[in-house]
Order: C-alpha cells, then sequence, then structure tokens
C-alpha cells in the first residue's frame, strides 16, 4: 500500500490569547487613556475541535465552510505549520502548500535573490534552486524587474513571483486554498496549466474553496467545516448540500 496519508485523531487547535494582545505603543497608550472601560478579558481561540479523519493515497478531498469555520487552519495544520495542542497528527509524503504566497519575501532583496530564499523556505536546496532559477524567472515573467528589490514590486508581482517558486516543484501532498488570482489572462492561463499538472502529479490533494464547480470537477470526497468541528465527511455533492443546508444556501 502506498505510504502517502495524512491521519488525524482528536486534534485539537488553539490560538494562545498573546496573539490578540496590543503590540504597537500607539494602541498600548490608546488603552491607558480609556481606563473608564474594563478592558474585555481576551481567550484562547479553540480554532480546531477534536478533528479524525484519515486521507489515503488517491483522494482529492475538498473543503467546506463559512468564513472562519477552520477550513484554512487545518490546511496549515496539515501542512506543519500550526503545532496542535492535542491529539494525533500524521502526514506521510512530500507536502506541497498553495497559500499565503506574500509571506517569506525579504523586500530589500531582488527577486532573483528571494528565488533562492523563498525556495529554502519551502525545504529546497541553494543547488536546486539555483538549477531552475531561469525557469521561475521566466515563468513570472517580471522582465528586468526580477532585479529590482521586492519592496519595488506591486502585489499583483510578488504573487506572480511568488506563485511560479512555489509551483516550481510538486508534491505528494498538495495542499491549496481558493483558486489563485496572480496576474493577467495570459498568465492566469499558465497558472492554471501548472495547477492542473501538479494536481494530476499529487497523491493527495486537499482544496479549500467556496467554488462549488471546482470542487465538483476536482474531487471525490468532501469535509464541512463549522466553527472549528468536523460536521460532514463523505461525497462531494452530499458535502456540497450539507453546507448548504447549514448555511441556509438555496442556489
Amino acid at each position: 500500500m502506498n505510504a502517502n496519508h495524512i491521519y488525524l485523531d482528536k486534534v485539537n487547535l488553539h490560538y494562545a490569547s498573546v496573539a490578540f494582545k496590543e503590540r504597537s505603543l500607539k494602541s498600548l497608550l490608546g488603552g491607558l487613556l480609556k481606563r473608564d472601560k474594563p478592558a474585555a478579558a481576551v481567550q484562547d481561540v479553540h480554532a480546531l475541535k477534536n478533528i479524525s479523519v484519515e486521507i489515503r493515497a488517491g483522494e482529492r478531498v475538498g473543503l467546506l465552510g463559512h468564513n472562519g469555520a477552520g477550513k484554512s487552519t487545518f490546511l496549515k495544520m496539515v501542512a506543519g505549520l500550526y503545532p496542535i495542542s492535542g491529539g494525533t497528527r500524521v502526514v506521510e509524503g512530500t507536502v506541497r502548500s498553495l497559500f499565503d504566497l506574500s509571506l517569506g519575501f525579504e523586500p530589500d532583496a531582488t527577486g532573483r535573490e528571494n528565488v533562492l530564499y523563498r525556495g529554502l523556505l519551502l525545504g529546497l536546496s541553494p543547488k536546486f534552486m539555483r538549477a531552475i532559477e531561469d525557469e521561475v524567472v521566466e515563468f513570472a515573467g517580471l522582465g528586468e524587474f526580477i532585479d529590482y528589490p521586492i519592496r519595488t514590486y506591486s502585489a499583483g508581482m510578488q504573487v506572480r513571483l511568488a506563485f511560479a517558486i512555489s509551483t516550481a516543484v510538486g508534491g505528494d501532498v498538495l495542499l491549496l486554498d481558493e483558486v489563485i488570482g496572480a496576474g493577467d489572462a495570459n498568465f492566469m492561463a499558465k497558472a492554471k496549466e501548472r495547477i492542473t499538472k501538479l494536481i494530476e502529479q499529487s497523491e493527495i490533494l486537499v482544496l479549500a474553496s467556496h467554488d462549488f464547480g471546482a470542487l465538483r470537477s476536482l474531487c471525490e470526497r468532501g469535509l464541512v467545516f463549522d466553527h472549528g468541528k468536523l460536521i460532514f465527511d463523505g461525497p462531494v455533492v452530499e458535502a456540497i448540500d450539507h453546507y448548504k443546508a447549514v448555511n441556509g444556501i438555496t442556489s
């Protein structure tokens, strides 16, 4: 049996309340000037609650849920970006994730230098990144701007470069958070083609999306989340119907 799989047993994940505390002098002073109002207690956020699920090689799984239901947190937990608070998490296989594409850039370094930096964040070797640098630069289509500092880039240019780097190599477990908008029509056509190839090459696909059409066409299984809980696990068509019923969607 193929070893690539995701196994979660009674997984819980909390965001520490310290993440929501004041982080600037201005906001702290603003709070001190409002002493007449008692400060509201900030509680830890229980983002994922007793999640138990197993995803095997060959499966294409869609994640559904309202904003804040836990889909993106689930993906980042599977990717190992968020540590779990309790339970068991086992992920076998090389993980490739496509979300938060704008993160991980050094603004004062050039686009070309950031190809190396971001590759290192993805766990790729400097030798490998140097070998694929020309292909990444060509795919991003930034022209002479590739040798300009990232801080001079528009948001769209940053996403295009990040997409080119992040998709330069596939993985056994592919995690996608929504469809990525990365530029003009020509670039979007290239991006769609590359994502399709990554999906075909991956052993496992987990896709979080509000696009029912994309979920139906790409996935066979659906997981529905609601306030951090997994409330449905079954065929994707039934998952979509369940999500609609829970959220009062009639269309």
